[in-house]
C-alpha cells in the first residue's frame, strides 16, 4: 500500500487529506478555492508539494470537482465552477504535479468514502448549492460509458404537481431539473422569495413556529422523497447515502422513510436512508481512494 493525497475543489474552498498505508488521515488542510482556472491549478500543485513535503512521501493524487471529464476530450463540462468547463484539467494537474492524477465528480466521492467498504450497492447524494449523485457497486465506483452515471440532480423531478409544472430554468439548459428544486438555493427562494440563497436557518425557522420556513421544508422532503424513490425504483440500492449541507437536516431522516414508499414501485421499502458517516470529510476521502 501507498500514501494517497485527496483533494476536494470546491467552489468556495479547496481541501486536501493525506492518508497513510492504513487509511488514517495524517495531513488536513483547508484554503479558499482562488477565481480562475490557471490560478486554481497552480494552487492545487502547491497544496500537493506542500502536503507530501510534510509527510515526507510521494502519494497517489485523487481529486473531485463539481462536473466530469469528457472521456474522449479529457475537457471539464457540467462544472458550476464554470472557470473549469472546456479546461484539460486532468493534464493540466499532471503536468503541474508531475505525475498522473484521477479524477471524478465530487458525487462520486462521496460515493467512494461512503461505500468502498460495504458489501452490495450503494447511492450517494450531494444536496447542496448543486444536487449530484454516485453510485459504488460492491465496492467499486460504476462511472459509465460516459462518465455521467449518477447525474441524477439533472433528470426532470418526478410526478410534478400542476403547480410545479413545467419546472424553474435550471443553468444545464432544461427546466424542471430536480437540482432547481432541491438545492439550497431553490429551498432557501421557496421559503423566503427570489434572492434568497441560505436555506440553514430554515429548521430552527420551522422549529420556532415560521410557517414559511415549515412548509417550504415540507415541500422540499415531499419533492426529495420524489426524486429518491425514482432512483430505487431504477438501481434499488441497499442503503442511500446524503451528504451536502441539506443533509445536516435532521427532519429528513424521520420524514423521507415515511414519504419515498408510496412512489416506489413494490409493496416493500426496505432502502435506508442515511446521513454521510464521515460527514464533511467524505469528499476528500473518497478522492483519495480513486486509486483503490
Amino acid at each position: 500500500m501507498t500514501w494517497r493525497i485527496g483533494i476536494d475543489l470546491g467552489g468556495t474552498k479547496t481541501e486536501i487529506a493525506a492518508l497513510d498505508p492504513g487509511g488514517a488521515i495524517r495531513l488536513r488542510r483547508r484554503a479558499p478555492t482562488p477565481a480562475g482556472y490557471q490560478a486554481t491549478v497552480a494552487q492545487i500543485a502547491a497544496m500537493v508539494a506542500a502536503a507530501e513535503a510534510e509527510i515526507g512521501q510521494t502519494a497517489t493524487i485523487g481529486i473531485g470537482i463539481p462536473g466530469s471529464e469528457n472521456p474522449v476530450t479529457g475537457l471539464i463540462r457540467g462544472a458550476n465552477s464554470t472557470c473549469l468547463n472546456g479546461q484539460p484539467l486532468g493534464r493540466d494537474l499532471a503536468t503541474a504535479i508531475g505525475r498522473p492524477v484521477r479524477l471524478a465528480n465530487d458525487a462520486n466521492c462521496l460515493a467512494m468514502s461512503e461505500f468502498h467498504d460495504r458489501p452490495g450497492s450503494g447511492f450517494a447524494v450531494i444536496l447542496g448549492t448543486g444536487v449530484g449523485g454516485g453510485l459504488v457497486v460492491e465496492g467499486r465506483l460504476v462511472q459509465g460509458r460516459n462518465r455521467v452515471a449518477g447525474e441524477w440532480g439533472h433528470n426532470p423531478l418526478p410526478w410534478m404537481t400542476a403547480a410545479e409544472h413545467p419546472g424553474p430554468a435550471c443553468w444545464c439548459g432544461q427546466r424542471g431539473c430536480i437540482e432547481s428544486f432541491l438545492c439550497g438555493p431553490a429551498l432557501a427562494a421557496d421559503a423566503d422569495g427570489p434572492g434568497a440563497r441560505d436555506a440553514s436557518p430554515l429548521p430552527a425557522r420551522a422549529a420556532a413556529g415560521d410557517a414559511a420556513a415549515r412548509a417550504a421544508l415540507d415541500r422540499h422532503a415531499d419533492r426529495l422523497a420524489r426524486a429518491l424513490a425514482a432512483v430505487i425504483n431504477l438501481l434499488d440500492p441497499e442503503v442511500i447515502v446524503l451528504g451536502g449541507g441539506l443533509s445536516n437536516m435532521a427532519h429528513l431522516y424521520d420524514d423521507l422513510p415515511r414519504l419515498i414508499p408510496r412512489h416506489v414501485f413494490s409493496d416493500l421499502c426496505t432502502t435506508a436512508i442515511e446521513p454521510a458517516r464521515h460527514g464533511d470529510s467524505s469528499g476528500v476521502l473518497g478522492a483519495a481512494r480513486l486509486w483503490n
